[in-house]
This record gives C-alpha cells, structure tokens and sequence, in this order.
C-alpha cells in the first residue's frame, strides 16, 4: 500500500496536481477552480451571458421539499412529472451557471428513497412479454353494442358512452352543460379520463419506463455534488439499484444503464463493496460478487460508452485496499479485456484501460506478473506512446507502467526483447527520456542478471 501511494505521488510530480474532474462534470465544478469561477461571477454580469437560459431561485428547494417528495410519493402522473422536472432543473449545472449556493439535494430527508421507488416501480413491471399475462379475447358478443363483459366504453368511445349517460340523466343536465359552455367534455367524462393514473397497457408501461429514466438521470446529476457524494455512497438502496440496472444491461433500456453506470463511476473513490454484506436494510439481494459481475459484464459490452466508464470504474474501485479481495479473483478477465482495449482506435477507450492499469499495476507482485505475460501487453503500450497518445499524461502513465513492470525480476526476460525501443525512446523522446533510462537500468544492471549485463548498452 504504500508502494501504491508512493507511485501515484511520485507520478504527479512536477507540482501539486489537482485531482481529474469527474466524467461529464462541467468545467469549473472543480475544487481547483472555484476561487476562479468565483472572480468570474462576480465580473460577469447576466447580460453578458449569451443564448435562452432557466434560473431557479436558490430557495424553491427548501420551500418545496416536502411537497416534491410528497409528488413522488403519491404515483399520480402529473404530480409526479412535475417533480422530476423540477429536479432535473434544480440538478442540472450548466458550464456558465454562476449560482454558488447548490442545494445538496440528497439531503433532503426522503427524496433519494422517492427517486428510487419511482426506479423500482418501473423494475418491478419491466418483465419480458412471456411473463405478461396476456388479455383475453372477447368473442361472444362482439357485433352488439353491449356485450356484458365490461368493454361498453371501448365498444362505443367516450362521446357514445357519455351521451347514453347524458340522456338517462334528463334534460337538466344538457341544458346545464349548454349554459357552462363545456361543448368538447362533459363532467360525466373526466373520471374515466384517468390522467394522473398511469395505465396498465403498452402506453402505461412506457410513461413508466420515461419516469425511470428521468429519475436516474436526477440520481446521475446527485452524483457529481461533493456534498451528495458521501451520503449516495453510503445507501445500499441507491448502490443496489444502480448495480441491478447495468446488471440486466441486456434488456434494460440504455439510457437508464447509463446514468446507473455513471452514478456508480462517480462514487466509486468512496465505495467499499463491504456495503453490500452489511448490516443497513437491504432492498435487492446484490452481493458483492454480483456486483463485480455486472461490471464485467458492462467492460465486455461492445459499446463504447459502457466499456470506457467500466474500465474506469475498475481503476477506481482497486485504489481502496477494502475492494481488493472481491476484484482479484476477475484479474485474468480484467487485465485481457483492458489490454484489448488498448487495441482499439478509439481514443477513449485506450486512454480509460491505461488508468485502469496504472492502478492495477500497483496492486500487488500478481498483478504486475499476469500483465507483463499477457499477450501484446508490452507492444501496445509502447505502441501508445510511440504513436503518440494526444493526451501526454496517458503516454506517462503507459510508461510507469512498463516500469512497474521492470520492478519485478521474472519479467525482465520478458522486457529484454524491447531494449531496443526502449533505448530509442531514451534518445528521442525527452518527455519520457528519464522514465526509460531507469527501465534500461534494472534490466542490465541487477548483479543476478548475467545475460543483461553481457548485452547492457551502458558498457558494463
């Protein structure tokens, strides 16, 4: 452990790095940079601000928070679309927004569980159609305007049906809906309307489905607050329901993966996987096995968005030591998958699975074992600096890594067949001139390496 924390001081040197910006947290939400947006605020005035722009005022939130919960609480359609729009506008941070005072709003007591529910109440209807109980068809009857099974409404359409009730009810009532002027709707009409219900048909299950994912794009947007960061990562329920929607990645809708994937990817510096064999209530019976699982199903995943922030993720999860039991039995998979990822074209893709090493790398005497012996390891990345990476600190972060490699004496045979390229990027490249020298080093001057010291370029 403190090999790993030595490593990661001694990459940064060259001056007091701030920490990386979360992924798709808007410039200037950093804590390296808030004295400046705070100068800019102040000089900026909201004339000077270009393009259609919302302000909430600061104190709707705590005016309305029991009334938002209360909305997502109640599973009426319209209470419940005017909560999550109003969250989304209240969770939303533009690049430009000059607001200073952000409602930490995961600690509003009950509104991270409602978001939740309105996620769990989608999952619970989000079964393949062969488990649905499909609707029986009507035969008997079906040429007569009434049948008797209950379908009068659908046979005849609302206006039929309401102008039958509108004669049985007498003349009064059409003179009195005359007088009021209601000529398109009648009272009689707007309790069979349902519109704050949600219906249990196709239509019903995807305004559903619509509520699911607005609501996991709130939970994402929670996320990127430093002051919900704490408080997300420490409720089961959220981790839980996060970890079940990229578990089902493959029926689930995408978007709603998505979100559920970068809300973990965003907690992922606070998480301990120990969470999920606590003793706090559980919701969905997710282990921390299961969860590991799910990313490994997410880095095997052809898309790119997922693949990127799983690789990630795992960088990020290896870093606490208390995650380090449940990820090591999946080194194998992980450490071939990322290494395919370097191989791809895809900028992203290669920058994330060289994070992902970078941390793996510090693990343990295993790790550095199994990623020097993985196939195309070594020449991949020297292909990412040689190419170059336009991103320079993935080109450093390739090179510690090969000398992490070094570091242990069963690989140096393996790394003696590059001694050439490395010596050529020790005479070209002055970036990483000094990190090569000391790779050439530790292959050719260790006193047990007799054939080292027969072909060491240093003379010896």
């Amino acid at each position: 452990m403190q090999k790993r924390e030595q490593g990661k001081s001694g990459g940064s040197a060259g001056g007091g790095a701030a920490p990386p910006a979360k992924r798709g947290r808007p410039f200037g939400s950093g804590n390296n940079s808030s004295s400046a947006a705070a100068s800019a605020a102040d000089s900026a005035a909201p004339s000077t601000l270009l393009g259609p722009s919302l302000h909430v005022h600061n104190s709707f939130a705590d005016q309305n928070n029991k009334r938002i919960v209360l909305a997502l609480q109640s599973g009426l359609k319209n209470e419940l679309t005017w909560a999550l729009n109003t969250l989304t506008l209240l969770s939303f941070k533009e690049k430009d927004d000059m607001r200073k005072d952000a409602t930490p709003l995961a600690k509003i007591p009950g509104l991270l569980d409602a978001l939740l529910q309105v996620i769990d109440d989608w999952r619970d209807i989000a079964l393949p159609k062969e488990f649905a109980k499909t609707t029986r068809i009507r035969t008997l009857g079906a040429n007569s305007v009434v049948s008797g099974f209950g379908s009068e409404y659908q046979a005849l359409g609302s206006t039929g049906w309401c102008s039958l009730c509108s004669v049985g009810s007498g003349s009064a009532g059409i003179e009195s809906t005359q007088q009021n002027g209601m000529t398109k709707s009648r009272f009689s009409e707007l309790w069979l309307d349902e519109d704050s219900l949600f219906n249990l048909d196709d239509e019903g299950r995807a305004e559903k489905q619509q509520c699911a994912v607005a609501a996991s794009n709130i939970i994402r947007n929670f996320s990127f607050m430093p002051d919900n960061e704490v408080i997300m990562a420490q409720h089961r329920h959220c981790l839980e329901t996060a970890f079940q929607c990229i578990e089902d990645h493959l029926v689930e809708d995408e978007e709603l993966v998505t979100n559920a994937l970068e809300t973990i990817v965003n907690l992922a510096p606070l998480l301990d996987l120990r969470i999920f064999s606590s003793s706090k209530p559980s919701f969905i019976k997710i282990t921390e096995k299961r969860a590991v699982q799910a990313i490994m199903g997410m880095l095997e995943s052809a898309v790119k968005a997922w693949h990127c922030a799983a690789a990630e993720l795992l960088g990020r999860l290896i870093i606490n030591p208390d995650n380090e039991p449940f990820l090591l039995p999946f080194f194998p998979q992980i450490h071939k998958r990322l290494i395919d990822l370097i191989s791809m074209p895809a900028l992203d893709a290669q920058a994330a699975a060289i994070g992902a090493l970078y941390n793996l790398a510090e693990v343990n005497m295993d790790c550095r074992l199994k990623i020097a012996n993985e196939r195309w390891a070594i020449d991949r990345l020297l292909k990412v600096i040689k190419m170059p990476h336009p991103v320079p600190e993935v080109c450093r972060k390739s090179a510690m890594i090969l000398e992490s490699l070094v570091s242990e004496p069963q690989n140096r045979s393996l790394l003696l067949a590059y001694e050439n390229a490395f010596a050529e990027i020790v005479f070209t490249d002055g970036r990483y001139s000094d990190t090569f020298a000391r790779i050439l080093y530790e292959l050719t001057s260790r006193p047990s390496n007799k054939v080292a010291a027969a072909r060491g370029i240093w003379g010896m």
